[in-house]
């Protein structure tokens, strides 16, 4: 069992440089400040920064480094990495030998930087520690204290390794460019490694953006856009062009929009990436839709339904006929969730065909048709095709016009179960908007069974997570819920290695389920508004959002400050 490592006070008061006392009210300092315990310590004159340093070295079992004494500084090498990067990070590096890199640092929990130091040098970081004023003062006397010249310092953050062998491999002539064919280019293994990496760390989306001076690349990682890296400006037309050429896309077409897919093995499985490119003021900003085999195949029950709208949701899917639609905005899990009841539904008596656009997974034993707008294959044209097909269930991508509705109401009223989504707030409000769109409202009333309106949720990562000893009272007041409600049972984010220091890992749904009943088909058909009609659902038994984010919140789940966020209720600052 891996022996747990000393607490920073506990070093220190060990070593009999500060007491209990001092200990205690640095922590306190610590939490109202925001500041590491260390900084508080020596701005209280308790410690001084070198002794923090030699603490610090000792509790995570590194090598303390005095760059005054003779013969150190002569030991560092400021070539084995840009400039810019020594003066952004406060870093120093010693030797690399093979692909090991040997650096000297003050902060050795920042675990982020030497994750992005080991993507961007392609080496292992081994760590020495010195205090962040020598290490200061040794760039300052040698390096100049400002920035790069001649531009964004953040433009020259890359990998070292691969910078190096591109500028070896752009040849400036007219008539040359780098290779982005060959697999042992640099330039293709720097967006093998892009892709690869988005993998890993649980990327669902990378944004490639070109700025005036950079190129941005950002991951979206559990709903949220992390900044990853910023490439050197002169690699912009390589990498864009490598992405296009592995999406199929024609990369001497820069003008217009394109959509592309790429397959790539990340062990063990096979990645489908949704590539998109679009002209912008300086360049083309290309996005990859991460398409992972498994996400919908996690089952109905890890999808985040609580008990009782998980059994309601097994009922509906599996009536005979009617339309049950799933409402939200985009990126809000309406496809994995009715890709999810696919799967439970995929028997061999079951004929099921979709109509979708783009098709985004695979399905055995599900036909699977390919919207094309540009050859005149259309949701309508498709649909009026299935229903010649003797179809069990259909599932229509999404529902955009009052064609394409009033074809899937069709379908529901002669016989069968019409599955598809509708990009509305909450469940209450499809029904206008189905109105709105010119159908009939005799025919909305009739033919809709159920409709679901769901959000994604950070879930808290289990790891770190702690009890929130006090919940922000405007987040609980926004969800319903008291102090007394939420005490010992709210929980906070911390930030640990298993959640890349975010405090939240993955996503679960959050879910309103409003069931047609007489009374609100009865609202419909007279076009009441949208507020009657959300008052008899919930007079019904329908659960909102917010109050089912509330449960996740009293669980653990999750916190009132993701909730409000999400469920986008009015004051959320």
């Amino acid at each position: 069992m891996a022996r747990s490592r000393k607490k920073l006070g506990e070093i220190l008061i060990g070593w009999g440089v500060v007491s209990q006392q001092q200990l205690d009210n640095a922590l306190a300092k610590a939490k109202t400040s925001g500041k590491r315990i260390g900084e508080v310590l020596v701005e209280m004159n308790a410690a001084s920064e070198d002794q923090i340093a030699k603490a610090l070295a000792n509790q995570f079992s590194l090598e303390y480094v005095d760059l005054t004494a003779n013969g150190v500084a002569g030991q560092i090498n400021s070539k084995l990495i840009p400039e810019d990067l020594i003066k952004k990070h406060l870093i120093l590096p010693l030797s690399k030998v093979g692909n090991k890199m040997q650096l000297i640092t003050h902060d050795p929990s920042d675990l982020e930087l030497f994750d992005m130091l080991r993507f961007r040098l392609a080496a292992d970081i081994e760590t020495k520690l010195a205090t962040r004023t020598q290490i200061k003062k040794f760039i300052d006397a040698n390096l100049g204290g400002s920035g790069a010249k001649g531009g964004d310092p953040r433009a020259a953050l890359v990998t070292d390794s691969i910078d190096r062998s591109i500028d070896k491999s752009v040849d400036k002539s007219v008539d040359k460019s780098i290779d982005i064919a060959s697999e042992d280019a640099p330039i293709v293994r720097l967006v093998q490694r892009i892709l690869a990496e988005a993998v890993k760390m649980r990327a669902s989306d990378i944004h490639v953006e070109p700025f005036g001076d950079r190129v941005r690349l950002r991951y979206r990682i559990d709903g949220v856009c992390i900044e990853r890296d910023n490439l050197p400006k002169r690699m912009q037309n390589a990498v864009l062009s490598r992405l296009k050429l592995m999406a199929g896309m024609n990369i001497a077409e820069k003008r217009a929009p394109q959509d592309g897919r790429i397959k790539i093995i990340v062990e063990p499985d096979q990645i489908d990436f949704r590539v998109s490119a679009c002209p912008v003021y300086h360049g083309e900003s290309v996005v990859l839709r991460i398409l992972r085999p498994d996400s919908v195949k996690i089952g109905l029950s890890n999808l985040g339904f609580e008990d009782d709208n998980l059994i309601v949701f097994n009922k509906v899917i599996r009536r005979p006929n009617g339309i049950f639609l799933v409402t939200g905005p985009t990126g809000s899990g309406k496809t994995t969730t009715l890709y999810s009841a696919l799967d439970v539904l995929n028997k061999a008596d079951t004929k099921i065909i979709t109509a979708e656009d783009p098709i985004e997974y695979n399905f055995k034993g599900i036909n699977q048709v390919q919207i094309r707008e540009k050859i005149g294959l259309s949701f309508s044209v498709v649909l009026k095709s299935m229903l010649r097909q003797a179809p069990n269930i259909i599932l229509v991508g999404e529902i955009r016009d009052r064609e394409v509705a009033e074809i899937a109401i069709q379908a529901a009223l002669t016989g069968h179960l019409v599955f598809s989504t509708l990009h509305t707030n909450d469940a209450p409000s499809a029904i206008t908007r189905l109105i709105d769109m010119g159908v009939k409202p005799f025919l909305v009333a009739s033919a809709i069974q159920a409709i679901m309106a769901q959000r994604l949720i950070r879930v808290l990562c289990p790891k770190c997570k702690e009890v929130d000893p006090e919940p922000d009272p405007k987040h609980l007041r926004i969800i319903g819920m008291s102090a007394e409600e939420a005490a010992g049972k709210a929980m906070r984010p911390v930030g640990c290695d298993n959640c890349n220091n975010t405090g939240y890992r993955g996503r679960k749904g959050i879910y309103e389920m409003m069931i047609m009943n007489s009374e609100i088909r009865e609202l419909a058909f007279k076009q009441e508004p949208v507020g009657k009609i959300r008052v008899a659902a919930i007079n019904s038994g329908m659960r909102t959002l917010t109050e089912d984010g509330r449960i996740k919140v009293l669980k653990g789940t999750t916190t009132a400050d993701e909730i409000a966020r999400m469920t986008q209720v009015e004051g959320v600052g």
